[in-house]
């Protein structure tokens, strides 16, 4: 099951990496341009190991699905980025995939 442990780092590092690159405004500033580079490359590590366990594409779609939400909630949070209904339905439907291809597919190994 650490499949899923390293999925969840590769998502956390994404996020985190790109909430960094808006902070890091155009690369210019040093600390946040670091952390964009690390959590990338963090992100890209650990999204491999997951690819041992979990086919590409259902790996691919949890990672950047679980990304698009998680940043356009910490957007909404930290940068008071405002979302309209249809892209707050959109993300209900990219959540409602996530947990499709997780709690019903039978593509993804259980152990």
């Amino acid at each position: 099951m650490p499949h899923y442990i390293y999925l969840a780092i590769a998502i956390v590092a994404e996020v985190s990496g790109t909430l960094a690159l808006r902070a890091s405004e155009s690369f210019t500033r040093l600390g946040p341009s670091l952390i964009v580079v690390i959590g990338y490359a963090l992100a890209f590590y650990f999204l491999s190991l997951t690819l041992k366990h979990i086919p590409v594409g259902i790996a691919y779609a949890i990672w950047s699905g679980a990304g698009i939400v998680l940043i356009a909630a910490f957007g909404y949070v930290v940068f008071s980025e405002r979302l309209d209904w249809p892209a707050l339905l959109g993300m209900l439907f990219i959540v409602a995939g996530i947990v499709m291809l997780t709690a019903v597919s039978k593509s993804i190994p259980s152990a």
